[in-house]
């Protein structure tokens, strides 16, 4: 169980440089995953990809059926999860186009299914969840950014949030009175349901605006796709390095 996974985000529903060898169209326990899995070559090395929100995007971060798609990417032998995702940038110097490796996060959730033991069970399962996020394959994502020439911010706190609208200034003030350094939608249940399983899982975010609040820029949706296309070329480039790496 040591194939790797992308799972891509808003800005990444597909991976370029990914030779396709084949798609397969799964289902699980839980239900079908949000897309096909693509599994294929990418600079020579197996991998697979999976679309978080859908192809097309379609899929809003609270309807997205984490379970299948972390369960699906299981069955198919995978056992470490590289999630690529957007955010929006709380602390200071976190500002459009950033790259984050996050070491921590707070899940602001409520209502989704957050966890595969809860139901027939022959006893209560707790997973430590101290630090939520792979050490090895934070450190190969942040080795992988320098190679690439990508000046990628080592930690920080991510705030999952419920969505799928963008958060209030208020709110995000809370959140930074929290200790939360950026905001996304898409990181719980995703992280826990991995940690469930045994995999390995790291995050790399992209910061597509800064936070409610932290910018006289108005937030728009053609704001941050365009500072999105910039932030994901160059996590482009770094998942490249990252595979090719080890």
């Amino acid at each position: 169980m040591n194939g790797l996974a992308v799972i891509g985000g808003s800005g990444l529903i597909e991976l370029a440089g990914l030779r396709i060898v084949r798609r397969d169209t799964v289902d699980t326990p839980w239900g079908r995953p949000s897309a096909p899995l693509c599994h294929g070559l990418l600079e020579g090395i197996a991998i697979t990809f999976l679309a978080r929100h859908g192809v097309p995007h379609a899929i809003p971060p609270h309807r997205v059926n984490y379970r299948a798609n972390i369960w699906a990417l299981h069955q198919a032998g995978i056992g470490r999860i590289v999630a690529v995702a957007a955010v929006g940038g709380i602390r200071s110097g976190l500002d459009s186009g950033a790259v984050v490796v996050p070491d921590q996060i707070v899940d602001y959730t409520w209502g989704r299914a957050h966890t595969f033991f809860e139901d027939d069970l022959e006893h209560v399962t707790h997973v430590d969840f101290t630090s939520p996020y792979c050490a090895q394959l934070r450190a190969g994502l942040l080795e992988a950014a320098r190679r690439a020439g990508i000046d990628a911010a080592d930690g920080g706190t991510y705030a999952a949030t419920q969505g799928p609208r963008l958060e209030s200034a208020a709110e995000i003030d809370r959140l930074e009175r929290d200790g939360c350094d950026l905001v996304g939608m898409t990181g719980m249940p995703e992280a826990a349901l991995a940690r469930e399983l045994g995999m390995s899982y790291a995050h790399c975010a992209v910061v597509s605006n800064r936070a409610a609040g932290r910018s006289a820029e108005a937030l728009t949706m053609d704001v941050i796709r365009s500072n999105l296309a910039s932030g994901v070329a160059g996590v482009q480039r770094l998942l490249c390095e990252f595979v090719s790496g080890g």
